[in-house]
C-alpha cells in the first residue's frame, strides 16, 4: 500500500500531521449538547433539535441523519443533499467492511472511512467489562519493526467522529456498553493530539465514561508530553486517563533497533519528558513493553530496566509478542514471561502481565487491514 509518510526527520523535529481540517460543516458526530444546540439554531431550528440530535447520536446510535425521524422531514433533505467536509452523511459515521470475531470473543472491525480509506478497531470483552481498541489514525508512521500497521505507513489522522465511531461501533455489533477505551489501535495519538483530547472530552461528556477508563499509549514524539499534559488540562479541565509509553527495550541501541524513529528521542530524554507529565497532572506513568522470544525477555533486561526506571513514579505492563507474518521475532514461553515478571517485582517495580487476546482474529493492530487490503 503507497504511503505519504512523514520522514523521520519531521517526527524528530516534533512535527505532526494535522487531523482533518475544521469547518463550519462538520460531521454531528463529536460535538457535545451545547454545540449541537448551537448548531440547530444556525440552521434555523428550535434549539431542542439539538437535545433530540444529542440523544439520537449517542443513546440510540443513529448511523444516518434519515434515521433521525423526529427531525423535521423537509429540514433532514435538505441536510441530505449538501453532506458536510469530511463525511459522506451529517451523522459522520464509518462503514463495517469486515468483522472478525475470535473464539475468546475478541471482535476486531475494519471500517471504512468517507474517503476509501480502512481503520481497525477491537473490542475486547472480559468479566464485568468491555474494551474498545481505537485508532487515531490511518497507518502510522512510527515504524515500529513488531507492529504490523508500521509497514504500511501513514495515510492521515483521523477525525474526532471516525475516533467516537470505532467506540459506537463496537457497542452495537457487540451489543454492550463500552466500560474501557484504550487508543492502542493504529496510528500515535501524540501525532492527532488535538482530535485525541476532543474525542476523549465526547466519551465523556457525551457517552458517559470516566477518564481514568481511558489509556492513552504513545511510542514517544519528541517534547509532546509535555504539550499533552497541559492541553489536557486547558481541554479537559483534569488529566485522569492513564499515560502509557511504549518503552519495549531497556536500553537506547535495542530501543532504535525495534523502533527506528527512537533515535530522534534518546530513552534519557523520554524518560525526562515522562518526569514532567508527571510533574504537570499528577498521574503516574505506565510503561509498556513487548516480550520478544529471546531477544528482549532475558534476565540482564529485566534487571536494567528495573534499574533505568528507579524512583519513577511509573507501572510497568508486560506484553507477551503477537506475531506477525512480516517479522520473524517470537512469542516469549510462558516461563521467560513470568521470570521477567517475578525479576522486576523483586526489584520493587509495579507490574503486571497482559494476557493475550484474540491470537485466533489476527488481533495484533494493522494484521487485519494488511490482509485484506494487500
Amino acid at each position: 500500500m503507497a504511503s505519504d509518510a512523514a520522514p523521520a526527520t519531521a517526527i524528530a523535529a516534533g512535527s505532526a500531521p494535522e487531523p482533518a481540517a475544521a469547518t463550519e460543516a462538520r460531521p454531528l458526530l463529536g460535538m457535545g449538547l451545547s454545540a449541537l444546540e448551537q448548531w440547530a439554531q444556525q440552521q434555523g431550528q428550535a434549539r431542542f433539535r439539538g437535545r433530540q440530535l444529542h440523544d439520537w447520536l449517542y443513546a440510540k446510535g443513529a448511523r444516518r441523519l434519515e434515521e433521525v425521524s423526529v427531525l423535521p422531514k423537509a429540514w433532514r433533505e435538505g441536510l441530505a443533499a449538501t453532506p458536510p467536509t469530511g463525511a459522506s452523511d451529517w451523522i459522520g459515521r464509518s462503514r463495517e467492511l469486515h468483522r472478525s470475531v475470535a473464539r475468546d470473543g475478541t471482535t476486531k472491525l475494519l471500517l471504512g472511512t468517507h474517503d476509501g480509506l480502512s481503520i481497525e478497531t477491537v473490542g475486547i470483552p472480559a468479566e464485568g467489562r468491555l474494551t474498545v481498541c481505537v485508532s487515531s489514525q490511518v497507518g502510522c508512521p512510527m515504524a515500529c519493526r513488531f507492529c504490523a500497521t508500521g509497514k504500511g505507513g501513514l495515510q492521515r489522522s483521523l477525525a474526532v467522529h471516525e475516533v467516537v465511531d470505532q467506540v459506537l461501533s463496537v457497542r452495537e455489533v457487540m451489543g454492550e456498553r463500552p466500560s474501557h477505551v484504550v487508543f492502542m489501535g493504529m496510528g500515535e495519538p501524540l501525532l492527532n493530539v488535538e482530535a485525541v483530547l476532543e474525542a476523549i472530552d465526547c466519551l465523556c461528556s457525551d457517552l458517559g465514561m470516566a477518564q481514568r477508563q481511558i489509556t492513552v499509549s504513545t511510542v514517544g514524539v519528541p517534547r509532546t508530553l509535555p504539550t499533552l499534559a497541559e492541553r489536557a488540562l486547558e481541554r479537559l479541565g483534569r488529566a485522569q486517563f492513564t499515560l502509557a509509553v511504549s518503552l519495549h527495550a531497556p536500553d537506547q541501541r535495542l530501543r532504535e533497533e525495534l523502533i527506528p524513529t527512537a533515535h530522534a528521542y534518546p530513552i534519557e530524554a523520554l524518560l525526562e519528558d515522562c518526569r514532567r507529565y508527571v510533574a504537570i497532572t499528577g498521574r503516574r506513568v505506565s510503561f509498556e513493553y513487548i516480550l520478544l522470544g529471546g531477544l528482549n525477555d532475558q534476565p540482564r533486561h529485566a534487571a536494567a530496566l528495573a534499574q533505568l526506571l528507579r524512583g519513577f513514579q511509573s507501572h510497568v505492563n508486560l506484553i507477551p509478542y503477537n506475531p506477525i507474518e512480516e517479522e520473524e521475532f517470537q512469542r516469549p514461553s510462558p516461563a521467560a514471561v513470568e521470570s521477567f515478571r517475578r525479576s522486576l517485582q523483586e526489584r520493587h517495580v509495579a507490574v503486571s502481565v497482559r494476557a493475550s487476546r484474540g491470537l485466533d482474529a489476527d488481533a495484533a493492530c494493522g494484521q487485519l487491514r494488511r490482509r485484506l487490503t494487500a
